[in-house]
C-alpha cells in the first residue's frame, strides 16, 4: 500500500537543509501560520489541494527532492511612506509558512505539475504504472 505523510526531519538525509529550513532568523521574525491541505488518490494520480487566499502563484514555491515536495510562501507587506494617523492595532506583517510531505514511491516525479486558480493551489502527482506480474511457462526438456 502507498501512502503520502507529512515530512518527519528526523528521516532526513540532509539534517543541515531542515535545520536551515526551520531555525532560519527569517522565519521568526514572520508571522507563520500553516495553510490546510487535502490530498486525494486516484488509480493514476495523487492530488494535493491547498487554499492559499490572498496568495498568487509568484508567492508561493514547490520543489521536489528525493520523494520529498516541498510548498513554501515568503509574503512581505509592502512599507507604506506615508499614513494619516497612528496604528492602533497593526495585525498586516510579513507571513510565510513551509510545508513538506513524503511521496509514495510510484510517483512518476518528472510529470509533477500545479496549477492555481482563486487562491487554490493544485499540484498533480502522476503515478507510474505498476508493473504486474506475469506467469512464466516452464519448458521440459
Amino acid at each position: 500500500m502507498n501512502t503520502l505523510s507529512f515530512f518527519n526531519p528526523r528521516f532526513t538525509s540532509d539534517l543541515f537543509d531542515v535545520i536551515d529550513r526551520n531555525f532560519s532568523g527569517t522565519q521568526s521574525a514572520s508571522k507563520c501560520s500553516l495553510p490546510r491541505v487535502d490530498v486525494r488518490e486516484t488509480e493514476a494520480e495523487y492530488l494535493l489541494d491547498m487554499e492559499l487566499p490572498g496568495s498568487t502563484d509568484k508567492d508561493v514555491e514547490i520543489n521536489l527532492k528525493d520523494r520529498i515536495l516541498s510548498i513554501s510562501s515568503a509574503k512581505e507587506q509592502k512599507k507604506e511612506e506615508k499614513v494619516d494617523g497612528e496604528w492602533l492595532i497593526k495585525e498586516r506583517v510579513s507571513s510565510g509558512f513551509s510545508r513538506s510531505f513524503t511521496l509514495p514511491e510510484d510517483i512518476d516525479s518528472e510529470k509533477v505539475c500545479a496549477g492555481f486558480k482563486n487562491g487554490l493551489l493544485t499540484v498533480r502527482i502522476p503515478r507510474r504504472a505498476q508493473v504486474k506480474p506475469r506467469t512464466i511457462a516452464i519448458t521440459a526438456g
